[in-house]
């Protein structure tokens, strides 16, 4: 780093993103516009190590670009009075989302498991028989196949 700050290879490099995700986080309004050089090369403060940390993590917890500008903005506003906004209450609704979906996963994961120990083996005989773990039922209506040998 220099005294002016750091060049985008360096600011890359430190915050572990590539250049790309750097250009793109600017045009997206998540990082401010740096100052230039006099030789025209972009120079960050070293403070935005720390900012594109936080957006990364942020990611990697279920946010999108959009739900942690909207946390930056509102951090930078300073919204105590909108408890809306607030990473509490963002936080509390990713929560509440990722639950819901390790719900759904566990249900997969379990119907896989059942799938494997019944030694399912074919798609269409499975479906047609009644010892298939498989949610065919609750998915549509299929007719009872006997031409086939159970697989379960």
């Amino acid at each position: 780093m220099s005294e002016s700050g750091l060049r985008s290879g360096q600011l890359a490099d430190a915050a572990g993103v590539n250049l790309q995700t750097l250009r793109y986080y600017e045009r997206r309004g998540l990082l401010a516009a740096p100052r230039r050089s006099p030789g025209g090369h972009r120079l960050y403060p070293s403070d935005t190590v720390t900012l594109l940390r936080v957006i990364k993590t942020a990611q990697r917890l279920g946010f999108t670009l959009n739900e942690v500008a909207d946390l930056l903005d509102a951090g930078r506003h300073r919204h105590h009075g909108r408890p809306d906004t607030s990473l509490q209450a963002r936080a509390r609704d990713k929560l509440a989302e990722v639950e819901q979906k390790l719900a759904g996963l566990t249900v997969i994961r379990d119907t896989l498991r059942a799938a494997i120990s019944a030694g399912c083996d074919d798609l269409v005989a499975c479906a047609s028989s009644s010892c298939c773990p498989l949610p065919f039922v609750e998915l549509a209506v299929l007719p009872e196949r006997n031409d086939r040998a159970d697989t379960c």
